[in-house]
């Protein structure tokens, strides 16, 4: 049996380095099948997005050109996973199969079943925890031995465990099978898109593991140390944020090679503040571990009673970063444009979508799941949740962020808002937050006439607030 090759699923793990399946594939000197399956049947809604796909394709595309190095090739099948698994077996001769763990809703069930398909075949089934720190079972309340449900709490108990986080695995020796099952090619899958809206993400994205590891030491030697205080600022001139998102949402690159170099960097103030943000993605994995429809229903349910607005118009201007908000629009455009966008923006887009614009928090969700490179489910729901006030932990939805002073915090000079929406670039720092504001000379000097050139303000913020308290109250 010893020359029974070993499958190794790949999923949202596209690494060789610190990859648990591969490393036990590697060490039971079995050869080995690397296998990347498209699942086309088992996703829903949830399916990948437009940005999403692009990223894939790139990332799959750099995980072979890595696994070809190592003397393989990667094995690409698109349809239900657990028909190609059996069939790759029966084709093979396969007697293990090894992956990481998933955690989304229509995962779990899925691979349950698959192991148990193949177990009846007398296949044998190892999993691992190869994208969290933590699964979402691992870390409970001690009063009831419950889920967290409040993030403070959740990162202490996480911190109180840091010992137990393991030490990142090395990139194993892969032993080639002799001859592999037939391939799919990558452009068979379709990812990319019809149209060239994609041009920008070129610029700004290198996806796959060498990507990953790029970024990773970028970030550390040139922003860690400012990313307490830096990663408020949008601007680019300004900004310290990491960017590893994608990279981490695909598997690139693991929690756990992220969080031992970050620790290392024991004299730099960012340092703590960024393993927190890790600690945040752990708990939203708990949540949507833990709680049923956590990705459409409020965790809060008084807030399903909520009187949404249905304005296809207002959704729509949103979308294209047409609000007559600048640092609104200028976020959306940057969504549109790059497939991200920076999350102080995304907190304020977020709140003016759901209390200036009253429209329910799913239709946010949905269009960020559509256009971000960084569609992480359990992240993109959490967040949602949190802005609309209605989830775990959340910002209380009272609270409503004012998107003119915190342009003018945030975007003082208006960089970021130059940058994604030129056509106030020649207005005064002083009015480019609200050029509703600015006097006619001004806005002429610049070049701009509202409703024209720039579009009118698409709510009166104060008003808008206004309403949007009083539908609370209504369900308080």
């Amino acid at each position: 049996m010893s020359d029974a090759p070993i499958i190794v699923w790949f999923r949202k793990d596209l690494r060789l380095a610190d990859n648990p399946a591969l490393w036990f594939a590697g060490q039971s000197g079995r050869p080995v099948i690397p296998l990347y399956i498209y699942d086309t049947e088992n996703q829903h809604k949830w399916h990948p997005g437009a940005a999403s796909q692009w990223w894939l394709h790139h990332s799959l595309k750099s995980l072979a050109t890595d696994l070809h190095k190592k003397n393989t090739d990667l094995v690409l099948r698109q349809g239900d996973p657990e028909k190609i698994l059996k069939d790759i077996v029966k084709e093979t001769g396969a007697c293990q199969i090894a992956w990481n763990r998933q955690y989304e809703p229509w995962a779990v069930p899925r691979d349950k079943s698959i192991k148990s398909t193949l177990e009846d075949m007398d296949i044998e089934v190892r999993t691992f925890k190869g994208s969290l720190l933590f699964e979402p079972w691992e870390i409970k309340t001690k009063t009831s031995g419950s889920y967290y449900k409040v993030y403070t709490p959740f990162m202490k108990a996480c911190r109180e465990r840091e010992d137990t986080i393991r030490p990142a695995y090395d990139v194993p020796s892969i032993q080639t099978a002799k001859s592999l099952p037939k391939s799919e090619k990558l452009d068979d899958f379709k990812l990319l898109p019809d149209r060239d809206w994609d041009e920008e993400f070129y610029d700004v994205w290198t996806p796959g593991e060498a990507g990953a590891e790029k970024s990773l030491k970028a970030f550390i030697s040139d922003h860690l140390t400012d990313y307490k205080d830096g990663r408020n600022y949008p601007a680019h001139e300004d900004e310290a944020v990491s960017r590893m998102s994608p990279h981490l949402h695909w598997g690139e690159i693991s929690p756990y090679q992220i969080w031992s170099r970050v620790k290392e960097e024991r004299k730099s103030e960012g340092r703590k503040t960024y393993l927190d943000e890790i600690i945040w993605r752990e708990f939203c994995y708990n949540l949507l571990y833990n709680v049923n429809n956590f990705t459409d229903q409020p965790m809060h349910e008084k807030f399903s009673g909520f009187k949404w607005s249905t304005s296809e118009n207002r959704l729509e201007r949103w979308q294209k970063g047409q609000t007559g908000y600048p640092i609104v629009d200028a976020g959306m455009r940057q969504l549109w444009r790059t497939g991200w966008m920076h999350n102080r923006v995304r907190m304020i887009v977020g709140s003016f979508l759901v209390k200036d614009l009253l429209i329910d928090w799913r239709k946010g969700e949905k269009w960020f799941w559509d256009c971000l490179v960084d569609a992480d489910l359990a992240n993109n729901s959490g967040g949602w949740q949190w802005v609309a006030g209605c989830g775990a932990d959340a910002q209380p939805f009272f609270r409503i962020f004012n998107p003119i002073t915190q342009s003018e915090k945030f975007d003082k000079k208006g960089r970021y808002i130059r940058e994604y929406v030129p056509e106030l670039a020649d207005l005064p720092d002083k009015h480019i937050h609200a050029p509703w504001d600015a006097p006619e000379d001004v806005l002429k000097e610049a070049g701009i006439t509202l409703g024209k050139d720039y579009p009118e303000p698409i709510v009166d913020h104060k008003q808008a607030r206004e309403e949007a308290l009083a539908r609370y109250n209504e369900i308080k």
